[in-house]
């Protein structure tokens, strides 16, 4: 008999729920299984944290290479393919002071050597919050499969991904009037990422890494991709590029959704059925 089950957990820097359906005897599990994914990203990733894999890297990387987990270097090397995708848009690098050299570090003085080894060209600081927590939903659906679930939804505040035998209709709050929802269509097996400015500490808005200046988003923007990963990552420059991002979401077969603050809605179609 098939069972549905629907939790969520302060994790991430938001709430993480998760919904999946299936057999009485894999349900508990699969559940519990993403959770524990997640959680160890978080403990590998978070920026926030003094003991993090991510903390320990910022701190000693630029001296000495490390050897990381191997999930830190697989969001490491997809976060160097977004940063070349998008021409630098994404770069979790931006941010640090510039060093008397005037050089601004980027995540192109970040080297990623064999032996899952991470060195820094120069003193620097990664923030990877705008790619992990779409890596961790990632890893969360991989575990509900593997464990057996028969379908599941997994939403990190924003990041959302699904899988199973029916699509699910999405939607965004409008920009202007945020208790209100507007439709942007449906997903099966598939994942969507959103940025937006309603909730938000401005301290927390989108920095353009060229002109390091905050962007004042009057917008929602979302990002349908194969992963959340990716979903996650091609937000940043969707924000920062619109339409001009085009080119980045056909490279990663990506869709990309803005509304703007009346409400209307542009896409761009980078390859997605």
């Amino acid at each position: 008999m098939s069972r549905y089950a629907s939790r969520a957990r302060p994790l991430l820097g938001t709430f993480v729920e998760i919904r999946a359906s299936g057999s009485a005897r894999t349900i508990e599990a699969s559940v519990d299984a993403a959770y524990h994914a997640i959680e160890r990203v978080h403990c590998l990733m978070s920026v926030h944290d003094p003991a993090s894999e991510l903390s320990r890297l910022n701190g000693t990387a630029h001296r000495s290479a490390l050897a990381v987990h191997p999930w830190t270097f697989a969001v490491l090397r997809r976060a160097r393919m977004l940063f070349q995708s998008t021409g630098g848009a994404f770069d979790p690098a931006f941010g640090t002071p510039v060093p008397s050299c005037g050089h601004r570090p980027t995540f192109g003085d970040v080297a990623l050597l064999p032996g899952r080894l991470v060195r820094f060209a120069r003193p620097l600081v990664l923030d990877l919050g705008g790619i992990a927590k779409g890596f961790a939903v990632d890893r969360a659906i991989a575990c509900l499969r593997r464990v057996g679930a028969a379908g599941a939804i997994v939403n990190a505040g924003g990041d959302l991904a699904v899988f199973g035998p029916e699509p699910i209709l999405i939607h965004v709050r409008h920009p202007a009037d945020p208790g209100v929802l507007l439709p942007l269509g449906t997903l099966r097996d598939g994942a969507v990422a959103t940025s937006a400015g309603y909730f938000r500490d401005p301290a927390a808005a989108v920095v353009d890494p060229f002109t390091a200046k905050r962007c004042a988003e009057r917008c929602s923007v979302s990002v349908i991709a194969p992963d959340c990963i990716t979903a996650d990552g091609l937000t940043k420059g969707l924000v920062l590029r619109g339409g001009r991002a085009a080119a980045s979401l056909a490279r990663e077969r990506a869709q990309g959704i803005i509304v703007s603050a009346d409400g209307t809605l542009s896409r761009w179609n980078g390859g997605l059925a």
